[in-house]
């Protein structure tokens, strides 16, 4: 059961909508969807919330939670690199402090619940589940913690799980979205925090799996709603602040695949049979699907018939556009071993090109530099001219509608600073209103139609109600690097001199300090196929 509350309520309780924004929840409001949002948002003062370049969940929470940029926190992307190899990000990779561990330093308690790259939770004033990149039964904070929410609320999933209904149903949706709510509750009731954050994570997740279709939406946000009002009436927070981390809108432009220009251009070379590197058979749905490890493979005759196939031109695209003519792409191309597709397709081959896209969400090109990369072609002689003349050259690329395929090309420090400026691509490439994507891959022409109807937008939300606010600030202006000042400042918790933002006009900003560098866990690797598969279910791998 979920109990009642006796604690004294929050000071102050965040709600994360990934993916949230103006133009989604406008028809939620006005179609009376969600009564308790719509009067928090009328209650308070609200506005556009900007989110960072790339503004991808796995980069942009670490930036909203810490207020500081991913050159500075380490995070760029869903992956992490290490030379061509890669892991999934965790909470290990996030090199700077998350709020919840400042106000902690302070003797201000908290309560987290979903937040995306916050395994393995660390020690602090509080309790932790985490969200999007943990494996299921994650490291949570304090241990021992979830099987205590087991116990009191049920089972615990951090992602949609095939059971009674389909992963991907209404229904799995609505279940999960449930969880969070009664997993905040019941944690709030036992540890009477002064923080609370609570993430919901399948607002954004509807969008890629669903097409943003408008009954699962709906329903979603419905559940959200009745989430946030059964968690204010519970717990009576003094002062609410939602956030998201980037906003969600449709795609209606084209898909340029850079590495296909890249090729073009000399700068790329590729392989076929499966042996590109990094090696993403790893990462494919179909493995989830099958109930299978996605580690534990070996290739049987049909995948080493395709990597012969592949080495005479027969390829995954060509297999994939015969099978739509008939129809049964979808169901075909959804039970096929997916290390088969992969074998048949032509892939990057890392160490002997001189540039490439590594991910699509890391949203750039990197150069294989000598001395940076195990197998660099590139001497630092030439990284400059090399960088210079693409982004001249991408800063001019045309659609087939003649209209700019980029709204910015840029040399990485122009969105970056930090101690890890060298994790990320060396080239950012903005799409004009990211109403064009980019893609990683190598299927003959450099664009294509959209593969998403739905991808996410720069432009995010933030409102506030609560005594401590001033509810008739102007929040035009307001960016993720702001949210974590504001927090620290609502408390009257010294802001890190080392933020990127500032603390929104709702609050006075307390003072500024240089606090001691933090030190951060060992870097760890989630050995986890299903958090592979999951960010492959959702199209970021």
């Amino acid at each position: 059961m979920d109990g009642s509350n006796d604690g004294d309520g929050l000071r102050l309780l965040v709600i994360g909508l990934d993916a949230g924004c103006r133009p989604i929840l406008e028809p939620l409001f006005e179609a009376g969807e969600t009564p308790t949002l719509r009067r928090l948002f009328e209650a308070g003062t609200s506005g556009p919330l900007e989110s960072q370049i790339p503004p991808w969940t796995a980069s942009a929470w670490p930036s909203l939670y810490t207020g500081k940029n991913p050159g500075k926190h380490g995070v760029f992307d869903f992956l992490s690199f290490d030379g061509y190899d890669w892991t999934v990000v965790n909470s290990t990779h996030v090199r700077e402090r998350p709020v919840w561990e400042l106000l902690s330093e302070h003797g201000l308690s908290s309560v987290v619940v979903n937040l995306p790259v916050t395994h393995p939770a660390r020690e602090f004033d509080g309790a932790l589940i985490p969200g999007m990149t943990a494996p299921e039964e994650p490291d949570c904070h304090p241990e021992g913690i979830l099987e205590d929410v087991e116990k009191a609320c049920g089972e615990y999933r951090i992602y949609p799980q095939n059971g009674a209904e389909p992963a991907e149903s209404i229904e799995a949706y609505e279940r999960v979205t449930e969880l969070r709510g009664k997993a905040f509750r019941y944690l709030c009731r036992r540890f009477e925090p002064d923080f609370g954050f609570l993430q919901f994570q399948q607002t954004d997740s509807v969008f890629h799996e669903r097409d943003g279709e408008k009954r699962a939406v709906e329903a979603v946000y419905r559940e959200v709603d009745h989430q946030i009002e059964a968690t204010i009436e519970r717990h009576d927070p003094e002062n609410v602040l939602i956030v998201s981390d980037h906003g969600m809108g449709r795609v209606t432009g084209h898909e340029f695949r850079v590495n296909e220009f890249l090729r073009n251009e000399g700068l790329l070379a590729a392989r076929k049979g499966g042996e590109g590197m990094p090696d993403w058979s790893r990462a494919w749905e179909n493995d989830l699907l099958a109930g299978n490890d996605a580690d534990d493979h070996e290739a049987g005759p049909l995948e080493r018939a395709m990597n012969v196939a592949a080495t005479v031109g027969i390829t995954t695209q060509r297999v994939a556009d015969a099978l739509d003519l008939v129809g049964l792409k979808e169901p075909v191309g959804r039970r096929v071993p997916n290390d088969l597709l992969r074998a048949a397709s032509t892939q990057v081959d890392f160490p002997e090109s001189r540039a490439y896209v590594r991910s699509k969400s890391e949203l750039g090109i990197r150069i294989n530099l000598e001395g940076r990369e195990p197998n660099g072609t590139v001497p630092s002689s030439e990284y400059e001219s090399i960088r210079s003349a693409l982004v001249e050259r991408l800063s001019t690329m045309r659609t087939p509608d003649g209209e700019p395929m980029f709204e910015a090309v840029e040399p990485r420090e122009r969105y970056f600073s930090g101690p890890y400026l060298d994790n990320g691509p060396d080239i950012v490439t903005v799409p004009r209103g990211f109403d064009n994507a980019i893609v990683a891959d190598l299927d003959g022409a450099e664009f294509a139609r959209p593969r998403e109807s739905w991808n996410h937008k720069r432009t995010g939300i933030v409102a506030a109600t609560g005594s401590a606010f001033d509810e008739s600030a102007d929040l035009e202006g307001a960016t993720i690097f702001d949210v974590a000042p504001t927090i620290c400042s609502l408390f009257d918790v010294p802001i890190d001199a080392d933020m990127d933002g500032t603390a929104l006009p709702i609050v006075d900003e307390s003072a500024v300090t240089d606090y001691p560098a933090y030190e951060p866990a060992t870097i760890a690797v989630t050995d986890d196929g299903a958090v592979e598969d999951r960010l492959s279910d959702l199209g970021y791998l």
